[in-house]
């Protein structure tokens, strides 16, 4: 069995080859060709925190992946880290455990960075250059970066959280890599920006449907688990555009079913992003549209970056 650690995970990911792979396994999904079980999910209240569990198998595929990643946000009171978790890679012929990704939740973390910047390019303005981050986590760094790699540096961000030194601390970590401020105002910082990518865990509405103009893309990544939420309901309701990573999954906990289960008239149809990318459904067809991609993380997504993984090592 193959043991590999962060550092040695980390040190292995090509984003162009990852994104790649993550892109193929979104139009995968889409097109039936992934056995993707229910999210199992563990919540602990007193602690605000959660467990989630991905597995699946990509037809075709010699191994099948069961992913398991805890986010414990009051971590970083006690210096630790606030996600955690590891991917087990299986044989699907034999069901013997190949390798073991300790990566400490940085997988999860790369992959959704890269979801998110594959479903930007794929629905936000050909034109669009003002980027707004709503968020100061671990992932607000990785939808900068996986921007930056899958779109261009022609991007200019801003980046908002409650906490502004996090927002500054950001700011200052990414300035050499491009242009980038951190902001306090995040209804003016809405109101002006082309792109927003929220990546909070929130349990309430972070943006109001009437800060946002005619002609935004927003990407969620926040909303993955039940009771999180960082879209105004009436915003994804009335959005021209509303695509999901998976259709069912988004319906069970995402920014999506906050909106299908309210009584506001949703204007959209649903679309799954990879369908989206292979042109086999619409995205955005109009400049003036605000689109919505709500992510909530798929078990392609996992098995694509652990795959990633094991070819650079030379042992897939």
């Amino acid at each position: 069995m193959v043991i590999l650690d962060r550092a040695e995970i980390e040190g292995l990911i090509d984003l162009s080859v990852a994104g790649t792979a993550i892109e193929q396994a979104y139009v995968a999904a889409s097109r039936g060709l992934v056995n993707l079980p229910p999210v199992g999910h563990i919540t602990f209240p007193d602690v605000a925190a959660d467990c989630h569990i991905k597995y699946g198998h990509m037809h075709g595929d010699p191994h099948f992946v069961v992913k398991i990643a805890t986010g414990f946000p009051h971590n970083a009171e006690q210096g630790l880290p606030t996600g955690n978790g590891l991917s087990l890679v299986l044989s699907a012929q034999t069901g013997v455990v190949m390798a073991m990704l300790h990566d400490e939740m940085v997988l999860t973390d790369i992959r959704t960075g890269l979801g998110g910047a594959i479903a930007t390019r794929t629905l936000a303005r050909a034109d669009s250059t003002d980027m707004l981050i709503v968020g100061t986590g671990p992932q607000a760094l990785r939808q900068i970066e996986s921007h930056l790699a899958w779109i261009g540096g022609h991007l200019t961000f801003k980046v908002w959280g409650r906490a502004a030194h996090k927002a500054e601390a950001i700011a200052q970590t990414m300035k050499d890599r491009c242009t980038i401020t951190a902001v306090t105002d995040l209804e003016t910082a809405v109101r002006s920006a082309d792109i927003i990518v929220t990546t909070t865990g929130a349990t309430a509405p972070l943006i109001k449907a009437d800060w946002v103009a005619q002609g935004t893309h927003i990407t969620a990544v926040g909303a993955d688990a039940p009771g999180k939420q960082e879209l105004e309901t009436q915003l994804v309701a009335q959005a021209d555009v509303l695509v999901a990573d998976s259709g069912a999954q988004c319906l069970d906990h995402g920014e999506v079913s906050h909106a299908f289960a309210s009584a506001t008239p949703v204007t959209a149809a649903l679309v799954e992003l990879g369908h989206a990318l292979s042109e086999e459904a619409q995205g955005r067809t109009d400049a003036q549209q605000i689109s919505i991609a709500d992510l909530t993380g798929i078990a392609a997504q996992d098995i694509a970056i652990a795959r990633v993984v094991l070819e650079a090592k030379g042992v897939a």
